[in-house]
């Protein structure tokens, strides 16, 4: 499925010592070639799938940080496109200025839980493990998080299977 390339803060907005912009779509690679410079001098482009890469995200001349970039080609990410993901220092002024930026070089805003909208659509999560992406965010307590992350890796969605096979075989 081709798609627009859309992007987001995926940590919290506060000040910490790590801050995420996630970045999937057709052009997710592309747009951060325009912006990242690696140490090394090389092209995120020509770097191998699920790979760290260190450098400075720029806007033209102007270092906005000091970044590692994490590339995750697709099918093998959890939208199942390209996605790249870049860590930078957690301040609310720096990460929303990358996010400006990716933006800026072509990527639209992401609508909330639109990264799992779009594992699902690209059937990488079922929708009660997209329902549960939810669950996993908001759990308060151990019992909750279980739950949520069981629910993930695709329990219940197995245990419905398991009961409309059975059903099935009977109705035959």
């Amino acid at each position: 499925m081709r798609t627009d390339t859309i992007a987001a803060i995926a940590t919290a907005m506060s000040s910490s010592g790590i801050g995420i912009i996630r970045i999937s779509g057709d052009e997710a690679v592309g747009i951060v070639d325009r912006i990242f410079s690696m140490k090394n001098g090389k092209k995120l482009s020509d770097m191998p799938t699920h790979t760290i890469h260190y450098g400075h995200i720029k806007d033209g001349d102007e270092v906005i940080d000091e970044v590692m970039v994490v590339l995750m080609r697709e099918p093998k990410s959890y939208t199942r496109e390209d996605t790249v993901e870049i860590d930078c220092h957690g301040g609310v002024y720096v990460m929303k200025r990358i996010l400006e930026t990716v933006i800026k070089y072509g990527a639209r805003p992401a609508e909330p839980g639109e990264f799992t909208k779009r594992a699902f659509l690209n059937g990488r999560i079922d929708l009660l493990q997209a329902e549960s992406v939810i669950d996993v965010i908001n759990a308060k307590s151990e019992r909750e998080a279980k739950t949520g992350i069981k629910q993930l890796e695709g329990f219940l969605s197995k245990e419905i299977s398991d009961i409309y096979f059975n059903i099935s075989s009977c109705l035959l």
